[in-house]
């Protein structure tokens, strides 16, 4: 029998409206399981629905590859395919299968050519968007990236636009191994530079660039778009306080936002700049570090992680402070809009030629 997801949404609608009538107190619990099942059989059925079409979709596009094969896989026999098939399924199925969709279950044969490793969190649009990736080492990571954080296809879009590949790669020496498949086991032995971006791109917080800000501008906007900014610092962070207070002697000092990420096990400060790094700010981050881990961080934490967000960081002062030897201290420039993919690109590449000239004129 074939079952849509409009019939499937309409039988169990029906039902949930019908005990939301004249629910007795008494039967409030056994409402709520009730409840639960029906929100896990809907949840379930629309991903089964979802599987079955991404499947029919590389099935179709495995049908039209081989199809093209027996003329010698020429461009204008495909072409040729392409454009009567789509005639013909466009009046009978409607525009879901026009000439552009075709050509995409195209690629997505060849691009993901073993039907059984297609995963069910997925949905076609996701499919879609992770076929404009050209890189398969880029693309296999966006999509690993997006199961485990189950993403929207709206945020998977952003990330991809805003080179979340590219920057967690050329952000620190240990950003590489995050990008290379590893064994389960070893997925608790993730370093903190390798979930540190550089730059992070903040343009959620609809911020004009020119505009001379406070920190406790930046920090507040930061608050409001909390989850847009979890999705930006990567996977594995929860909240915990903002303006966390810190007290010696004589003196309060105040950290501007502190989370934890339960996948390395520690707490991540963050201290934001407006201005240009300098070296009085390194040392206050590693003042706040150190204060963590004495007064904060349990036997079962791992050492506390330090990030200093500025407008500007001098690689001279870098280069010459704690954080060119530090693996809990960072420093990364923030962006309040969105770069072009180019302009992104020719940040990367600089970086990483200075990196380079580094090395170089260090052996």
């Amino acid at each position: 029998m074939n079952i849509t997801t409009q019939k499937i949404d309409v039988v169990l609608s029906k039902i949930v409206v019908k005990m939301n009538k004249k629910i007795v107190p008494s039967l409030e619990s056994l409402y709520s399981d009730v409840r639960n099942i029906i929100e896990a059989a809907r949840a379930n059925a629309y991903r089964a629905v979802n599987i079955t079409m991404v499947k029919a979709y590389w099935n179709i596009g495995r049908a039209i590859v081989e199809e093209e094969q027996k003329g010698g896989n020429r461009a204008e026999y495909g072409t040729f395919l392409v454009e009567n098939i789509s005639a013909t399924l466009s009046e009978e199925y409607g525009k879901g299968f026009d000439k552009t969709n075709l050509w995409n279950m195209i690629r997505f044969y060849r691009q993901f050519p073993i039907l059984d490793a297609l995963r069910q969190e997925l949905s076609w649009t996701h499919y879609r968007i992770l076929l404009r990736v050209e890189k398969a080492p880029a693309r296999e990571f966006y999509l690993q990236e997006c199961v485990d954080g189950n993403w929207s296809t709206r945020q998977l879009e952003r990330q991809i636009n805003s080179l979340y590949f590219e920057r967690i790669l050329m952000s620190s020496k240990e950003g590489r191994k995050l990008v290379k498949k590893e064994p389960e086991d070893k997925k608790e032995n993730i370093q903190p530079g390798q979930l540190i971006k550089d730059p992070y791109v903040l343009e959620f917080l609809n911020l004009k660039p020119a505009t001379n800000f406070y920190e406790k501008e930046i920090e507040q906007a930061l608050i409001d778009k909390l989850k847009e900014f979890l999705l930006e610092l990567g996977k594995g962070f929860s909240f915990v306080s903002r303006q966390y207070r810190i007290s010696s002697d004589t003196k309060h000092f105040y950290v501007d936002l502190v989370f934890y990420n339960y996948i390395l096990r520690c707490f991540l400060l963050i201290d934001l700049k407006t201005g240009e790094l300098t070296h009085q700010d390194i040392g206050q981050m590693d003042f706040y570090v150190r204060f963590f881990e004495d007064q904060v961080r349990q036997e079962s934490d791992n050492p506390t992680i330090g990030l200093i967000l500025c407008a500007e960081k001098d690689r001279t002062i870098v280069k010459y402070s704690l954080l060119n030897e530090s693996k809990q201290i960072f420093a990364s420039k923030y962006k309040l809009y969105m770069p072009t993919v180019k302009e992104l690109e020719q940040e990367i590449t600089r970086e990483r030629l200075q990196i380079e000239q580094e090395k170089g004129l260090q052996d």
